[in-house]
């Protein structure tokens, strides 16, 4: 079946009027690259609940199921170990951990016991291509919020081994290794601040460069982006941001740091969240507030919902959406086409950041994903540049962690 998309509705516009009459124009040819690139989406949110009988990873009413990745083409996704930024206690600490730890468990359980035959986790970026050859979905793992490691870099070796390959250092309010791009004023944290890396987030980057995982900006401050890229010896990614030269937001990068991102050898995956793609009316803010506040969700995740204030908070949005409409998939690949502008075509990936509130018109859900392809197409990038942007970029910089990580073992 072919997908109509917004940038191929100008393709069938053209056919209808070369065809000099009323009936229905042929269907648009399918672009080859949605069949033949590697598809990897970096940013995929998964409930505490996940790969149990209440969410079943294949079935389950997820926005990246294991059948919508399968009918829309989707080869993988970074399944994220998300932690909300609490209160900086023994008690969050201990929260964190634990909740991180329920996470890779589920994400194991769900490829290891529950459907090995269709999804395999990936711990190298030549995985990633081996397991997509055999027709499987790929898994691969990255950690949101440094809030998980606590006050020390004691369990980050454990983290490795089940998994994680990209760190993100922080969330939504400032931890013990980074300033926040959105800081949390209820947790004490300063309202503005010229703060970045910390002496402990140093740290945690050397030690994330000893061990080949990715350091991930996104969400920090535009100071803990630059001093991340100062500090890495390998390159660094924006796992799930937008371009602020597009549409102006704390979570969007801009111009200067895109430009350091492209000299650090960086990739940016352009994420399919609403509000970074286009500006939202104020009016919209405020009923997005008022209904977190209603199903008690002031920050973080929609994923630590209960199931029936998810629901509620799900038809929440949606008659939010109908009101104020959404933004697309050409939003999306406007966003890509300012970045590939600005600082090349090796440098910009893609993603959804499906489960935390991402999600547009035209890929609301995995099962979408091949009309992102058809965008790029009509846009005019070529086939080997769509590979680029769905996962070439992103693996050349998960291989060159994996080769700074073997250059430090190898130093005397």
């Amino acid at each position: 079946m072919i997908r109509v998309t917004i940038g191929s509705l100008a393709l069938l516009g053209l056919a209808a009027l070369q065809s000099g009459c009323g009936a229905d124009p042929p269907p648009a040819p399918r672009p080859a690259a949605v069949d033949r690139a590697l598809t990897l989406d970096t940013h995929v949110d998964i409930p505490l609940d996940f790969a149990t009988p209440a969410v079943d990873p294949l079935t389950a009413d997820l926005q990246a199921s294991l059948e919508k990745m399968t009918r829309g083409g989707l080869d993988a996704a970074f399944f994220i170990v998300y932690v909300d930024q609490t209160a900086r206690t023994d008690e969050g600490y201990g929260r964190a951990q634990s909740e991180a730890l329920t996470k890779f468990a589920a994400i194991h359980r769900m490829a290891e016991e529950l459907y090995p035959d269709r999804i395999e986790i990936a711990y190298t970026a030549a995985d990633v291509e081996r397991i997509a050859r055999t027709g499987k979905r790929v898994a691969a793992i990255g950690i949101e919020n440094g809030f998980a490691l606590g006050r020390g870099l004691d369990i980050l070796g454990r983290y490795y081994e089940l998994g994680a390959r990209y760190f993100g250092l922080v969330h939504n309010g400032d931890n013990d290794l980074a300033r926040s791009a959105q800081p949390n004023l209820r947790l004490g944290d300063a309202a503005e601040s010229t703060a970045g890396v910390t002496e402990l987030g140093a740290e945690a980057i050397a030690r994330l460069n000893r061990l080949g995982v990715m350091i991930d900006i996104s969400h920090g401050s535009k100071q803990t982006a630059l001093d991340a890229m100062r500090l890495s010896l390998a390159p660094v990614i924006a796992s799930h941001s937008s371009i602020a030269g597009v549409t102006a937001h704390a979570r969007n990068l801009d111009d200067e740091t895109l430009r350091a991102l492209r000299d650090d050898g960086g990739v940016v995956q352009v994420v399919a969240f609403p509000a970074y793609l286009k500006p939202v009316p104020a009016e919209q803010i405020e009923a997005q507030r008022t209904l977190r506040e209603r199903v008690g969700l002031p920050t973080g995740s929609p994923e630590a919902l209960s199931p029936e204030r998810r629901a509620e908070y799900d038809q929440g949005l949606r008659e939010i959406d109908a009101r104020w409409p959404r933004a697309t998939v050409a939003d999306l690949v406007d966003h890509v086409d300012y970045a590939v502008n600005l600082i090349g075509i090796d440098h910009v990936g893609l993603s959804s950041d499906f489960g935390g509130g991402g999600g547009i018109t035209g890929w609301t859900d995995a099962g979408e994903t091949a009309n992102v392809t058809a965008e790029l197409a009509a846009r005019g990038y070529s086939e080997a540049d769509i590979a680029k942007i769905w996962s070439g970029n992103l693996l050349r910089v998960w291989r060159a962690a994996e080769e700074t990580a073997a250059r430090l073992a190898a130093a005397p």
